[in-house]
């Protein structure tokens, strides 16, 4: 296969620039970006100032082939979200070289990857999932009864979906319900630095405001999981963070760092996601009442609910890759180091794989987005976080007796994980 020459691979600056707008992320344009890129240049290289040149991987099929290429494209070498040169100077320096503030799952390669994973894939399997059914339905209902108490009106996020999938993994995790609120403020913080609300700014951030943003929020949690380490340790439960607590890899107790590594992954990815699918979801269902009937009328159609909410709204809108060799994909020459952007809500709007791919469509089959990733890095906590929205619709939808929009849905602004943060809706339950 012949390559085509860097200068026709460029991307022009005014598309570059959109992909490290967060504000593009709150609305349509990274979709109108995206569609341009997948017409015109769906393996492009962008050059932005401020940052690393890196490659933007817009279609369907290629993402696919990076993710399943974990020996070629790693993770772990460098930055695993994208971030100025500043951030990554400055996390460089505090943590003596390494790219990563944290050490989880998401930042590691093989073959400490495949090891570390290991420890908790048990408790994520489909089999042990459905045994905690009846405890995560027990949670919904009593979701479902607080939203019946609100009169009517209420903004879906912050009232009801932030605090449903919260409950559910902190349950499992092993943390108390009154430090909840803590848990979903840092998670906030850090999935969200860059958006305003968040951010409490009034404008995009400078490196030196996400910075100072960042690492206080990974502080407090190496702080908090360290004392919930030491309990587990003299005081075992059966809860995940007993198992993290007491984790050994090649016989050797994990280290601090990859203990409170896996402690953030686990409760800020299982939550955060599921419950903007879900909101997302919902949304959908608020703007096209006939589609609820449908559903309430054959809740058999709840499972292609669940996949098409999480193609929607795809929370995690991108990760990064490098390239560990000299390689060519989509008749671009791909250089050692290159550094690669996957689109996640690139790939689950591609029309050469999905009909109609910006209609709301329960009905798709196969559900082939790549929400989840592909490959060894296929999210961990999927059949989790399907289960609970599963559980979550079928025990809200038959109580609707109409829902509607009740103002301006909002959403939050980041290159990384972004979706509904405000959702106000009004509601009659039967």
């Amino acid at each position: 296969m012949t390559t085509s020459p860097l200068h026709e691979a460029r991307i022009p600056a005014h598309i570059a620039q959109t992909l490290v707008d967060p504000s593009a992320y709150a609305g349509d344009r990274i979709h109108e970006t995206y569609r341009w890129l997948r017409a015109n240049n769906p393996l492009g290289f962008a050059e932005i100032d401020g940052f690393d040149p890196f490659w933007v991987v817009a279609r369907h099929a290629d993402i696919l082939e990076i993710s399943c290429q974990n020996a070629l494209f790693h993770n772990g070498d460098r930055p695993t979200t994208l971030t100025t040169r500043a951030d990554d100077a400055r996390v460089r320096q505090i943590t003596g070289g390494s790219p990563h503030l944290v050490r989880s799952l998401v930042q590691m390669d093989d073959p400490g990857h495949a090891k570390y994973r290991a420890l908790t894939a048990s408790w994520f399997a489909p089999g042990n999932v459905r045994k905690i059914e009846g405890e995560i339905r027990a949670i919904a209902r009593a979701a479902v009864e607080r939203l019946a108490m609100l009169g009517g009106r209420c903004d879906f996020g912050a009232d009801f979906a932030f605090g449903y999938p919260l409950h559910v993994i902190m349950s499992i995790l092993g943390v108390p319900e009154r430090d909840e609120p803590r848990m979903l403020m840092l998670t906030q913080k850090l999935f969200g630095a860059a958006d305003p609300d968040g951010a409490r700014a009034a404008a995009v951030l400078t490196a030196e405001q996400f910075s100072k943003i960042i690492e206080p929020a990974v502080a407090d949690f190496t702080a908090y999981f360290a004392g919930i380490s030491a309990d587990r340790r003299l005081h075992p439960r059966d809860d995940l963070a007993t198992l993290i607590a007491n984790a050994r890899i090649d016989d050797k107790p994990i280290s601090d760092l990859d203990a409170t590594g896996y402690y953030i992954i686990v409760a800020t990815a299982g939550h955060d996601t599921t419950s903007s699918s879900m909101i997302g979801g919902l949304q959908a269902l608020a703007q096209e009442p006939a589609l609820l009937r449908r559903i309430q009328a054959d809740p058999a159609q709840i499972p292609g609910l669940v996949e098409e909410s999480i193609r929607w709204t795809t929370p995690v809108k991108t990760f990064m890759r490098s390239a560990t060799a000299d390689t060519t994909l989509g008749g671009r020459a791909i250089a050692r180091n290159d550094w690669l952007m996957l689109c996640y809500a690139s790939g689950n709007r591609d029309e050469t794989v999905f009909e109609e791919p910006f209609k709301f469509r329960p009905d798709r089959k196969p559900a082939r987005h790549v929400s989840f990733g592909s490959g060894a890095h296929f999210c961990l906590g999927q059949h989790l976080a399907k289960l609970e929205m599963r559980i979550l619709f079928e025990e809200l939808l038959p109580k609707l007796k109409s829902l509607q929009l009740d103002g301006e849905p909002i959403l939050s602004q980041s290159w990384f994980v972004n979706g509904p943060k405000v959702l106000p809706v009004r509601f009659e339950m039967i």
